[in-house]
């Protein structure tokens, strides 16, 4: 599986996402959209806005929060194949 996760420093969300593949040992490429020209308009190519963190998986786009409900454990344990805590 390949695994890159776009996301920025100031983002609660994405510190989130990141907590949770470190406790799962998910390797993946970081892409800050900060420091990285044109990261944020490819996330706004693929999926329509500025939202992050997004998650590409094998190539496909998912975004691995809800709006006002946080990051999606079980969906997202699921999707990368491991079990929650």
């Amino acid at each position: 599986m390949e695994l890159t996760v776009y996301s920025a420093f100031w983002c609660p969300d994405c510190r989130t996402a990141k907590r949770f593949l470190a406790q799962h040992n998910i390797p993946y490429k970081d892409i800050d959209i900060e420091a990285t020209p044109g990261a944020i308009e490819e996330v706004i190519k693929h999926t329509g806005k500025r939202a992050i963190p997004q998650f590409v998986i094998d190539g496909e786009w998912v975004q691995p929060y809800q709006p006002g409900e946080g990051f999606l454990y079980d969906e997202m344990a699921k999707r990368l194949g491991v079990s929650r805590p």
